[in-house]
């Protein structure tokens, strides 16, 4: 996981090409239990970093998902509409929700690192 940096909201991001990838934490979906229904953002929409973009629904509760970034959504997870387990299954991975292209290519270097998350969530 040491390409992934993560949010002190739990979302992660990984950069992939000129766009970074988003999905939420093994620890979110942890936190969350099974996971039953995602909305996604509208693809060509402009995020701020911290804006709630998304929503994930468990069997425990709802919760909004931010935007990490700054950036415009390329491109969401359509496979999440129909199988949402895949967040729960592999949150790091096939559970991704959404893509980005940032504003400023370097914001998503500010996020936690691997280490520094792991420390973040010790604090919790």
């Amino acid at each position: 996981m040491s390409e992934l940096r993560f949010s002190k909201d739990h979302e992660w991001v990984r950069f992939d090409g000129d766009v970074v990838t988003v999905g939420i934490s093994d620890h979110a979906q942890t936190a969350l239990g099974d996971v039953v229904f995602v909305e996604l953002p509208e693809v060509g929409r402009e995020v701020t970093a911290g804006e709630a973009c998304a929503v994930v629904e468990s069997v425990k509760a709802a919760s909004d998902i931010y935007a990490p970034i700054a950036g415009r959504i390329v491109e969401v997870n359509a496979a999440l509409t129909d199988n949402p387990g895949l967040v729960n299954a592999e949150p790091t991975g096939s559970g991704w929700f959404f893509r980005i292209e940032p504003k400023d290519p370097a914001e998503p270097g500010t996020l936690m690192d691997e280490t520094a998350y792991a420390a973040f969530l010790e604090t919790l």
